[in-house]
């Protein structure tokens, strides 16, 4: 393959600078009769989660050519050095925004593939970004839709982690003391967007570590996000974020614990809890939930090969940190106020 390897994702893994600069994304005119139906949406849906006040999708095939245009021009460059990155108060970053138009079929996959290919052979974009960004949609995209249409419809109703608590009532407020969800969260309700690392690692890592009943997590990934379809939704959270398939879509779970988070973000410097602390009521919750949910599926995950490291650990743990593990999970988790549907 160019470049001498198959994926340039050791390079795809950087935090954002402090003193980065992000693009400043274009404004479209939508037009009266737009503006008619956001003042409907905000009169007859005032009391429902998310807003249109922020809306800055493309509805048309123009405008939708003319985001993936200026994304060509003023962010793959950067894309993919820093598409795992997460910062406070920075919703976007280098990311395309083109989820939803190309969703809607406003835009055609492969023209996409082969207009970031022509940066690269242009020079003007670097190939970490460019691979990066096509396997997103030529490997990632197809093979997720290929997921749904092989196994659909029973793959929906599987849950071979057998969770089900039904969703904190946080999911649909944000207002959570851990800064992490609160900030994927707000950008949730806010611009119908989280880029994919939020969906995954924060959001989704959250639901997979607590053992939140999948069909209660894919109705909200359903619900809130403006590039969410069925078909694309389905296989990425419940196969990927969640583990519910058993390992169809991904060898292992996407499980990690604070540390993960503090390395992509900033968000553990301004955060109600310590990232550093493993346990205690200063401990970041994502540290002792990661080791609760380690031991409790211990039966099915310590055999998995790619697991091994982590139950080797997870053996070297003294059994009085163990039962702390079990027991400040289960405090924290009953004291959430939670929504039952």
């Amino acid at each position: 393959p160019r470049g001498g390897q198959w994926n340039f994702d050791s390079e795809n893994r950087k935090k954002l600078p402090a003193n980065v600069s992000l693009p400043q994304r274009p404004a479209f005119n939508y037009g009266d009769e737009f503006e008619d139906l956001r003042r409907f949406v905000d009169r007859t849906f005032d009391d429902h989660f998310g807003s249109v006040e922020h809306f800055f999708w493309p509805i048309s095939s123009d405008q939708a050519n003319e985001a993936l245009d200026f994304f060509l021009d003023n962010c793959l460059a950067d894309f993919g050095t820093y598409q795992d990155a997460m910062a406070i108060g920075e919703t976007t970053l280098f990311h395309s925004l083109i989820s939803t138009a190309l969703n809607m079929g406003l835009l055609d996959p492969l023209e996409i593939c082969r207009a970031a290919e022509a940066r690269l052979q242009a020079g003007t974009a670097p190939i970490n970004a460019v691979e990066g960004f096509i396997r997103q949609i030529l490997g990632w995209r197809e093979f997720i839709r290929g997921i749904y249409w092989l196994k659909m419809p029973d793959y929906e109703a599987l849950n071979a982690l057998d969770h089900n608590a039904p969703l904190p009532t946080f999911y649909y407020t944000g207002e959570t003391n851990m800064m992490c969800l609160h900030e994927a969260i707000t950008a949730t309700r806010d611009y119908a967007y989280a880029h994919h690392i939020q969906r995954l690692m924060i959001t989704g890592n959250f639901a997979l570590l607590a053992g939140l009943s999948p069909e209660a997590v894919n109705r909200w990934y359903l619900e809130v996000y403006a590039d969410a379809y069925q078909w694309v939704e389905l296989p990425n959270t419940h196969g990927m974020a969640l583990f519910a398939d058993g390992g169809i879509v991904g060898s292992k779970p996407y499980a990690a614990s604070g540390a993960y988070i503090n390395r992509m973000s900033n968000y553990c410097g301004s955060c109600k809890y310590n990232v550093r602390d493993k346990r205690g009521e200063a401990a970041c919750p994502f540290n002792y939930l990661y080791w609760d949910f380690i031991m409790r599926h211990a039966e099915l995950l310590s055999k998995n090969p790619r697991m091994a490291l982590v139950y080797k650990n997870l053996n070297k743990m003294p059994d009085d940190q163990k039962k702390e593990v079990i027991e400040q999970s289960k405090r924290f988790l009953s004291s959430l106020e939670r929504i039952v549907i």
